[in-house]
């Protein structure tokens, strides 16, 4: 059964990702690749680095706080 998240929940679904990470990544040594997908929306994105995989996540969630008008509270 879904129950929907609560108003005041710092948990909230609309900030939730899966990330994966391709067989070629190491982490230690700064080289990621993989795919990337925002939970509520099921936008993705694949990505080649950390940068590309933090600018998808912000990008996402400045559309998604542009449209929630109590901004994730």
């Amino acid at each position: 059964m879904h129950r929907p998240a609560a108003k005041s929940s710092p948990l909230s679904v609309h900030r939730a990702f899966v990330v994966q990470f391709r067989a070629e990544t190491d982490a230690a040594n700064g080289r990621v690749a993989g795919r990337i997908e925002h939970v509520s929306s099921r936008q993705t994105s694949s990505f080649r680095s950390w940068a590309e995989m933090q600018a998808f996540m912000s990008q996402v969630l400045l559309q998604v706080q542009a449209k929630t008008p109590e901004r994730f509270e």
